[in-house]
């Protein structure tokens, strides 16, 4: 969707009341949705952690949760073109709780304090790459092309070292890890602001520019939270 869209950023240099008022109608919708749905996955992992029967089923069903999420965020992604802007924006809700379920298991192995200050260093993190990615007028999808690819094969080593442990490779994906959800977040960034300008242009009716801010939000949102477990596992302190 996003790539059929008019990417003219020159846009900007002439904004009428009108454009500017509904550009930002847009930005805060996805900004506003990716929020919420951290704050969804925030209160879901808090209250998992905080019941210990819970925890018990979670630790039990983990690779099914992980699976799941897999499946949702996938389908969300390929199936929004056909569904209302009503159910992305539930899809999106259930995936971010189903997320803050599974990310609950992060309080068995960082203390709460570690936790919090990944939190904030992510979030500052996410912030500065997002000003890169909106204010640089270098066009970043080189960038966000080689960060996928490396997405791939960051999972494909995250999966075997799943199934053969190692610390060192351990600590050099997360370090990779950083670098591509950096980029990703600078790229991404840069496509909703592209995104912005088609929807104040008029190219995106009300119901696709609806699930183009929660398509948005959804992008925004994986890079936040993978960047945040990518420097968890680098500077948390293990209990």
């Amino acid at each position: 969707m996003a790539n059929e869209l008019n990417q003219n950023t020159g846009a900007f240099q002439t904004l009428s009341p009108s454009f500017a008022a509904t550009q930002n109608r847009f930005i805060n919708r996805v900004f506003g949705w990716m929020t919420v749905g951290l704050a969804v996955t925030g209160i879901a992992a808090w209250l998992v952690a905080s019941n210990a029967q819970a925890m018990l089923k979670v630790v039990r069903m983990y690779w099914f949760l992980i699976i799941l999420e897999f499946v949702v965020v996938i389908g969300l992604s390929a199936a929004i073109r056909k569904l209302s802007a009503a159910a992305a924006t539930m899809g999106f809700l259930f995936f971010a709780a189903l997320n803050g379920v599974t990310l609950s298991t992060i309080f068995l192995a960082y203390d709460a304090n570690s936790i919090t200050a990944t939190f904030f260093a992510t979030s500052g993190t996410f912030g500065v790459m997002g000003l890169i990615g909106w204010v640089t007028k270098k066009d970043l999808t080189s960038v966000g092309s080689l960060c996928g690819m490396g997405l791939i094969g960051l999972i494909i080593a995250s999966l075997i070292c799943c199934f053969f442990p190692n610390g060192m490779a351990w600590l050099f994906i997360s370090i990779i890890g950083v670098a591509i959800f950096v980029g990703l977040t600078a790229y991404d960034t840069q496509k909703i602001k592209q995104l912005s300008i088609a929807v104040a242009e008029g190219q995106v009716d009300e119901e696709s520019g609806s699930k183009l801010a929660i398509l948005g939000a959804l992008q925004l949102y994986l890079d936040f939270i993978n960047l945040f477990l990518m420097l968890l596992r680098l500077f948390g302190n293990r209990k």
